[in-house]
């Protein structure tokens, strides 16, 4: 049994690889199409491959099996995808006319605990491995029969706690899969210094920030983590991540209603952001069974905005998708069950 998936590998690492099974090289370049573009699931069904090479090597691709999926009402498709070890994740395909988004988790579980997230409320697992994030994109390209354009790191679990796998992941996705690293985003509640290794990493990607809260006390009651890193401190590492990698930051901002979402709070935002080099997506919350926060008016969230624009803070609404199969923002959850309707 080879114990290194072969999803994951470069072209160079499967050459070595092929070339040591005492096969000639260019199958690494087959192997590497099967794998990358054709999203192959078993080694045995590379037919391309010699029919006795696939019957002796049993291999492990790194695949994981679909336990269960669901369909919302705007075409939106979650998955529920068992892993190697037996543990549960959830990842999102979510088609528009002219491109297809997956959401794309990078923990099992999540610890930062944010209080109006279901993944927060389940708790941490482990991390996910290289092979495990490119697992979840390749799924969904292959049951949506569409190529995957644009990914989000918005699923479950925290990035930047997982950042070297995630940053190997992003490079495997851009040289083998093809997905423009510009297409990609990596959203962070904020963790010590990972901000700046980000930054080293110097990736094309764009990095969103949650924020939800224009002040240290309100955010910490939102997101416990933020205790340890206080606001001004990760606004300072996100106006160096800027100067760095001459990228544009985006900021989060979940919508609650009669707790973050007043006239005072988007003055206060907009206050906090002046002169950075930013833009603020707007969040409506959506409804997790154990979680007694509101969602607001669209009336409320309008004037929300109207704030943050008359203030000259670049600001956009997100389209909720996926809510009536609870695969919208801050529902994933690696439960096996039915979605209540």
């Amino acid at each position: 049994m080879h114990s290194r998936p072969l999803l994951g590998q470069t072209l160079t690492e499967l050459t070595a690889w092929v070339t040591a099974q005492g096969q000639p090289a260019y199958r690494a370049k087959q192997l590497h199409q099967w794998l990358y573009q054709r999203g192959v699931r078993h080694f045995q069904d590379i037919t391309v491959f010699p029919k006795s090479w696939r019957e002796q090597a049993q291999l492990e691709l790194g695949r994981s099996h679909i336990a269960q999926r669901w369909i919302a009402r705007d075409g939106t498709v979650k998955y529920l995808l068992q892993l190697h070890d037996g543990n549960l994740i959830e990842t999102v395909g979510i088609p528009s006319a002219d491109r297809l988004t997956v959401c794309v988790s990078s923990q099992v579980g999540c610890p930062m605990a944010c209080d109006f997230c279901a993944t927060g409320k389940q708790g941490f697992t482990r991390n996910l491995a290289v092979h495990e994030i490119l697992d979840q994109v390749l799924t969904v390209q292959t049951d949506m029969a569409r190529r995957v354009s644009h990914l989000v790191f918005m699923g479950m679990g925290e990035p930047l706690l997982n950042l070297d796998a995630l940053v190997t992941a992003i490079h495997r996705l851009h040289q083998d899969c093809g997905i423009s690293q510009r297409a990609m985003t990596i959203s962070t509640v904020g963790v010590p210094q990972q901000i700046a290794r980000l930054a080293q990493a110097q990736l094309q990607t764009t990095l969103a920030v949650s924020l939800h809260a224009p002040t240290q006390e309100l955010r910490q009651r939102l997101i416990p983590s933020g205790r340890h890193y206080p606001l001004e401190q990760l606004l300072a590492d996100c106006r160096d991540y800027v100067a760095r990698t001459k990228r544009r930051v985006s900021f989060e901002y979940t919508l609650l209603r009669g707790v973050n979402d007043t006239p005072e709070l988007a003055h206060q935002l907009a206050k906090l952001l002046r002169g950075f080099q930013s833009h603020v997506n707007l969040i409506p919350y959506n409804p997790i069974a154990d979680a007694d926060y509101q969602r607001p008016t669209m009336e409320q969230v309008q004037a929300f905005q109207r704030i943050l624009a008359g203030e000259h803070i670049a600001v956009t609404v997100r389209q909720t998708r996926g809510l009536s199969a609870q695969a919208a923002c801050g529902q994933l959850r690696s439960l096996v069950g039915t979605i209540a309707k």
